[in-house]
C-alpha cells in the first residue's frame, strides 16, 4: 500500500511539474521590480504569486523609482513596475507609453492615496467645524507649539525632501505666519511619525503634512483636510510653490497636485505575458483602507513585503479573487 501510495504521489507531482514547466515556457520569464517601499514591496510579491499560478516563471529584482523606470523605457526590462509615483517625471512617461516602448497596466493601482495636510481623528471628534483648511488655520490655539505656546503649530516636511519646499510656499500663500501659526522642521521622518505619535497617544491635537498610503496613517485613522479651494493650476505649482518661499514671491493658496501614480509593463508583458495578466492588472486597484491595514501590520510585526502577501493572500480574498479567474484563484490558494 505505502508503495502504491508513494507511486500515486510522485506521479501526481510529476503531472503538476509537466503542466507547470508548459505553462512557463508559454509565458517565460517575467521581472517584477521590488520597489524599495512597503506597500510597492507588497504588490510585487502579490503580483508574482498571481502571475506564477498563471504559469509564469517570476523574478523579483530591486528597483526604486527613478533607477527603474529609466531601466524599462531603456532596455525593457523590468517587465512590470507594480506603483510608480510619476508626479516628478510625467512628460517622460507620457513619451515612452506614446511611443509604444512601455504601456500603463493601471493608471490608479491604489485608491485614496496622495499627498497632503492631515489632522487626528480625535480632533475633529471634537471640533467639527473644522471642515476646511481655512477653518483650521483661524484656530492655532489647538495645536501650540511646544516652544512657543502662542504660536500654532504646523509640520513640514524634513529637510532635504522636495515636499519641504512645497509646504514652505504653501505656508505662505494661506498667510499662516500672519494668522498665528509656526512651520516645524521635524527633522527626519522618524521625527515626523514620533510627533504623530506622540500627539495621538497622549490625546493631543497635530496639524502637518503627510502621505497616503502609509502604515502612520493607517494605524492612527490619520484625516485629511479638505482644502476648501482647488488646485491653482500647473503654472503656480510648478513654477511657484515647487521652487520654495524663497523662489516663489506670490503663490496662490491651491489644493495638492493629484498624485500620479500607475503600474507601468514592457513590451514583453503586455504581448507576451499570459492573457489573463493585462486583466489582472487592470482590475488590481488596492483600496487604501486595505492597503494601509496591511502597512501597519508589516510595521508591527516586522514583515516583509513576501511576508505581508501571505497574510493578505490569506485573510481578503474576499478582494483578491475579484482580480482573477476562479481558475487562478484556485491555484493562488492552493500555494499558500
Amino acid at each position: 500500500m505505502k508503495i502504491k501510495f508513494t507511486t500515486k504521489l510522485f506521479g501526481a507531482i510529476a503531472g503538476a511539474l509537466l503542466l507547470s514547466t508548459s505553462a512557463n515556457a508559454a509565458c517565460g520569464k517575467i521581472t517584477i521590480a521590488d520597489m524599495n517601499w512597503s506597500s510597492a514591496s507588497l504588490m510585487a510579491n502579490v503580483d508574482k504569486a498571481m502571475l506564477e499560478a498563471m504559469g509564469c516563471e517570476v523574478e523579483l529584482v530591486a528597483g526604486s523609482t527613478m533607477p527603474t523606470f529609466t531601466s524599462m523605457n531603456e532596455t525593457g526590462s523590468p517587465d512590470v513596475a507594480p506603483e510608480i509615483w510619476a508626479n516628478a517625471f510625467k512628460d517622460l512617461v507620457a513619451s515612452a507609453t506614446g511611443a509604444g516602448r512601455l504601456h500603463v497596466a493601471n493608471p490608479e493601482p491604489m485608491s485614496g492615496l496622495g499627498e497632503g495636510w492631515w489632522v487626528l481623528p480625535a480632533t475633529l471628534d471634537a471640533n467639527p467645524e473644522l471642515t476646511s483648511v481655512e477653518a483650521i488655520l483661524a484656530r492655532p490655539d489647538l495645536f501650540p507649539d511646544k516652544e512657543d505656546p502662542s504660536k500654532g503649530a504646523f509640520h513640514g516636511c524634513p529637510s532635504g525632501w522636495s515636499c519641504q519646499l512645497i509646504n514652505q510656499s504653501l505656508f505662505k500663500a494661506w498667510d499662516m505666519e500672519a494668522k498665528g501659526w509656526k512651520l516645524v522642521d521635524p527633522g527626519s521622518n522618524a521625527g515626523l511619525d514620533g510627533s504623530i505619535a506622540k500627539a495621538a497617544e497622549s490625546g493631543g491635537n497635530w496639524f502637518g503634512y503627510y502621505w497616503n498610503p502609509t502604515a502612520i496613517i493607517g494605524k492612527y485613522d490619520m484625516q485629511q483636510v479638505e482644502w476648501g479651494v482647488p488646485y491653482a493650476g500647473d503654472d503656480n505649482w510648478h513654477n511657484c510653490i515647487a521652487l520654495g518661499a524663497d523662489n516663489c514671491s506670490d503663490p496662490e493658496p491651491s489644493a495638492w497636485v493629484n498624485s500620479v501614480v500607475i503600474a507601468l509593463v514592457s513590451d514583453n508583458m503586455f504581448y507576451n505575458g499570459p492573457k489573463e495578466a493585462m486583466g489582472y492588472f487592470k482590475a488590481r486597484t488596492w483600496p487604501g483602507t486595505v492597503m494601509n491595514e496591511m502597512l501597519v501590520w508589516m510595521q508591527d510585526t516586522g514583515g516583509t513585503g513576501a511576508d505581508a502577501t501571505v497574510e493578505f493572500l490569506t485573510n481578503h480574498g474576499d478582494l483578491w479573487k475579484t482580480w482573477v479567474s476562479a481558475d487562478v484563484a484556485a491555484s493562488v490558494e492552493a500555494s499558500l
